[in-house]
């Protein structure tokens, strides 16, 4: 599941704290890609104990790190070379092509039939079997963050961006069949944050003031669901993510609390939830709102978070993300100090989470007790090594890359203990045409390896 649909996510050009550039959990959240001024790290998020590094690569400055799923197919973007995207196959250590746009790439989206590259004022669709530009959308409104979504259902390929650069239009566009669905009036200020469900059917959207976080339904654009964040302060929405099963939706911000909000409708169609005190406090709450101001029925009309997460420090960037890991739900937060936080949750009665794990994604722990002691639970030690490119130039030399990949493995291609070479660039065109890989793709590239995005 994507998540990190805010701008910049953790990390950010300016964060504070910053210990990496940017940070990204492929579709299905099963791997986090960290983005490094010495270049990009893979972990794989199977264990809650356990964060395996899968691999590491020493591209500079990388900005922008999207991983396809649990595949080997990783698109790349370093501030070195702002205006070109590289799409490597990391298990093989061979670039499979590079695009390069008339300006700086703010975001990158990818799912098994789409690969959407976003621009300031501009945004490129790609087939991703073939590389092949279908459509671009050129003067879209301003777009500095580079916010956009795409639903990772391919057979939905629906893409989320803002329709406009004062307020909070959504524009919902048909990936697939290249049209616009529909136009949603979702706030009054600038999006902050959006993100699809896993089957496309519901758009979750938050504002730059970061106090109401609502739910539309896809295609149509109609409001479902309102959760109030909180009318203390404003803060920075940096990210939004619905668990697997879409009852839940996560929020993290610049604040030191992530909320996560449970989708339930309130209302006589719901039996089980007509019995609840929720659901009787809902109906008072909706029967009286016609009798007070437009601002207070709002804020008691919505639900409050299902439960919470209090984060040691604040101030910073993060992005969080709903997941099951060991058959149990999980919010994972990574902050932009470098660590990696893994909260169990309660599905049936909220509240404050649990912490599982904590990872140091950088270094080791120095502060191990003191954290265990504020978190009341086992922290874990420093992530596994990652193997660095000295090790990989120091193995055997295994033989020319051989012209034709057979394509990308769903598991990354990544055995414990197995060392991944750095990236380099194959000895002729590179075609993956595996029909047994999914999803088989025919990317061939010419003599140079590159090629020129221009509008369709």
């Amino acid at each position: 599941m994507e998540t990190g649909d805010g701008a910049d996510g953790p990390g950010g050009p300016d964060a504070p704290g910053m210990q990496f550039g940017c940070a990204s959990f492929n579709q299905d959240s099963t791997s986090l890609a960290l983005g490094t001024k010495t270049g990009y790290k893979l972990f794989s998020l199977t264990m809650v104990e356990m964060l395996d590094c899968i691999h590491e690569s020493e591209t500079a400055d990388v900005y922008i790190v999207e991983r396809l799923f649990s595949s080997s197919l990783v698109v790349v973007v370093s501030s070195a070379m702002p205006q070109r995207m590289n799409i490597y196959h990391f298990k093989k250590g061979t670039e499979i092509c590079n695009y390069s746009y008339p300006n700086s790439i703010l975001a990158v989206k990818l799912n098994r039939h789409r690969l959407v590259v976003c621009l300031d004022e501009s945004i490129y669709i790609h087939n991703i079997k073939d590389m092949k530009l279908l459509k671009t959308l050129l003067n879209t409104p301003s777009n500095p963050s580079g916010l956009c979504a795409l639903s990772i259902n391919h057979s939905n390929s629906y893409l989320a961006y803002p329709g406009s650069a004062t307020i909070g239009e959504i524009v919902v566009y048909d990936a697939n069949n290249l049209n616009t669905v529909t136009m949603i009036p979702a706030h009054d200020s600038p999006l902050a944050a959006l993100t699809f469900n896993t089957s496309a059917t519901k758009l979750a959207s938050a504002s730059e003031r970061g106090t109401v976080i609502r739910v539309f339904s896809i295609p149509e654009g109609l409001r479902l669901f309102e959760f109030r964040r909180g009318m203390k302060r404003y803060v920075n929405i940096s990210s939004l993510s619905f668990s697997p099963d879409g009852q839940f939706l996560c929020a993290s911000s610049n604040t030191e609390t992530v909320h996560i909000f449970k989708l339930e409708q309130l209302g006589p169609s719901g039996v089980d939830e007509a019995g609840t005190w929720t659901a009787y406090v809902g109906k008072m709450f909706s029967a009286a709102s016609s009798y007070l101001p437009a601002q207070v029925s709002g804020m008691m009309s919505q639900d409050r978070a299902f439960a919470t997460v209090h984060l040691v420090t604040s101030g910073q960037r993060n992005i969080c993300t709903l997941a099951m890991i060991q058959k149990l739900p999980r919010l994972l937060v990574a902050t932009a100090d470098g660590q990696l936080f893994v909260y169990n949750v309660d599905p049936l009665d909220g509240g404050e989470c649990t912490l599982a794990h904590k990872h140091r994604l950088f270094g080791t722990d120095d502060d191990q007790d003191e954290v265990a002691k504020t978190e009341g639970s086992e922290v874990a030690g420093p992530a596994q090594t990652c193997p660095s490119y000295a090790a990989t130039a120091a193995l055997p030399a295994s033989g020319p890359v051989t012209a034709t990949l057979t394509g990308y493995s769903e598991d990354g291609g990544a055995k414990r203990g197995e060392v991944i070479p750095e990236h380099e660039f194959a000895a002729g065109p590179v075609c993956l045409d595996d029909e047994n890989e999914f999803p088989p793709i025919n990317w061939c590239r010419d003599g140079t390896g590159g090629g020129q995005a221009r509008p369709s």
